[in-house]
């Protein structure tokens, strides 16, 4: 029998017959007490302890629960056969640090930032607020599987006035996030089918395709977007693109490609067009350019939009618009799906968008935007001799490609020594020659105007050899 000595605190705010569970529950998971050893008897306990015979009790009882001792009649209480499990999980792996922990960079020119000091804190807590100022418990049970039907209505208003798209809210299926949205199409499409990338692409989307077992392939770009011969060559039924604003190349496909596109869409039957239009909102030379979806006289287009760009991420509001033929295939196969957003959250964002917050919040942040972009691009004329400057415009972020003698790795590496993280345009490529000009990204979302200007005068002095 093994005997149990342990030095119990009785001022402790632990109650006594937890400090016992504990000491014999680590003693069983380190090993001290192995697989089959007899514990005292919860009266020799007591009287060894100095406690009462029901402390002991609540102890084992405890421990009896967890299955970390057993009781056998007449004979006492044996350790139970834990001792492989609680072996392996006390040998924990060292975490490893993410890159993002490795160094936090004083400047960071993000394509993917959105300015959270901009967020409309006020209008959004005042909309919260109406909502739940009544006691409506039908905000707390599951709604339409496809999003709560006024939420889509007020999606499809915006849509028509805004992008130019003509689509019933029946068309509309909303979701937690763009990968969400991607998986739920996955459902309907059905895996048998090869999906065709822009090059570079939005490596988020084209990981989440292969992750979903789909058959994919790179076609590459020329100046107005996809190549629509290489697209055909490719063998997909597929195409993901970004045609308002190619990420991350700027490139805004023009009306003759489109048609090209839409054209190569109508040819096969079981094809379609992926329009992801991510941040259209953000234009500031000439009017908007309408979405694709716009042009689509045959239903060959599903339209991807998200407000987690233009309002903040953690809002996790995306959506999708389904051609009218894949709407059977979609109340067919995920209509059992329950919604992945909280009615009150879809609440929110359709007041928001009904009452004009929306409006004047894009109206706001693309003044914003614009005026970083217009800073950025005064800075960086200090080096027109050294780099040209594409994507301008619209958007978050800059590229700029460099004649100066320098591989993209050294514009990085040298950046980052100073405190200035940038990016490459590389790490967007699927297919990597090694023979692509040096080419980084700035966004400007995240940064002040001054911060800009700071950040853009040691850059300057980083790249000039």
């Amino acid at each position: 029998m093994y005997e149990l000595t342990m030095n119990l605190k009785s001022h402790s705010k632990i109650p006594l017959y937890e400090q016992i569970y504990d000491y014999i529950k680590r003693d069983i998971q380190s090993g001290r007490i192995g697989y089959k050893e007899k514990l005292p008897s919860t009266r020799s306990l007591s009287r060894h302890l100095e406690v009462s015979r029901s402390t002991v009790e609540l102890a084992y009882e405890q421990l009896l629960s967890e299955g970390y001792i057993e009781s056998e009649p007449y004979r006492g209480f044996f350790v139970a056969q834990t001792e492989e499990l609680y072996h392996l999980k006390s040998e924990k792996p060292k975490a490893k640090p993410s890159k993002q922990e490795k160094k936090k960079f004083q400047f960071d020119f993000s394509p993917n930032g959105v300015d959270l000091r901009s967020f409309p804190y006020n209008a959004w807590r005042k909309l919260s607020k109406d909502i739940l100022m009544d006691d409506r418990t039908e905000l707390f049970r599951c709604g339409d599987s496809k999003g709560e039907y006024g939420f889509r209505c007020a999606i499809s208003s915006y849509l028509h006035q805004a992008r130019g798209v003509n689509c019933s809210p029946e068309q509309i299926i909303v979701g937690a996030g763009s990968d969400y949205i991607l998986m739920l199409l996955s459902m309907v499409l059905g895996k048998e089918h090869r999906i065709a990338f822009e090059d570079p692409a939005y490596k988020q989307a084209y990981h989440m395709a292969n992750a979903l077992g789909y058959e994919t392939h790179p076609v590459s770009l020329d100046k107005n977007g996809i190549k629509i011969r290489e697209l055909e060559e490719s063998g997909a039924d597929i195409a993901y693109v970004t045609p308002s604003h190619q990420y991350p190349t700027g490139i805004v496909m023009p009306i003759n490609r489109r048609m090209e596109l839409l054209r190569w869409a109508k040819k096969g039957k079981g094809r379609y067009i992926v329009e992801d239009d991510y941040d259209s909102e953000y234009r500031y030379k000439g009017k908007p350019i309408p979405a694709l979806k716009g042009y689509d006289a045959h239903e060959k287009v599903i339209y991807l939009g998200t407000f987690s760009r233009s309002v903040a991420p953690a809002i996790r509001l995306s959506y999708m618009v389904l051609p009218e033929p894949l709407m059977e295939e979609y109340e067919r196969k995920n209509d059992f799906i329950h919604t992945t957003v909280s009615k009150v959250d879809q609440l929110i964002m359709q007041r928001f968008l009904e009452d004009g917050y929306y409006e004047r919040h894009l109206n706001k942040t693309r003044a914003l935007y614009k005026s970083r972009h217009d800073v950025l691009l005064e800075g960086l004329k200090g080096m027109s001799d050294i780099l040209t400057v594409s994507g301008e415009h619209a958007g978050v972020h800059l590229l700029l490609t460099f004649q100066n003698g320098l591989s993209e790795e050294e514009l990085i590496q040298r950046a980052a020594k100073k405190d200035v993280r940038v990016y490459g345009l590389s790490d967007y490529r699927i297919l990597k020659s090694g023979e692509e000009k040096a080419t980084i990204l700035l966004g400007y979302a995240n940064l002040t105007e001054e911060q800009i200007r700071e950040a853009v005068k040691i850059l300057e002095g980083c790249f000039r050899c």
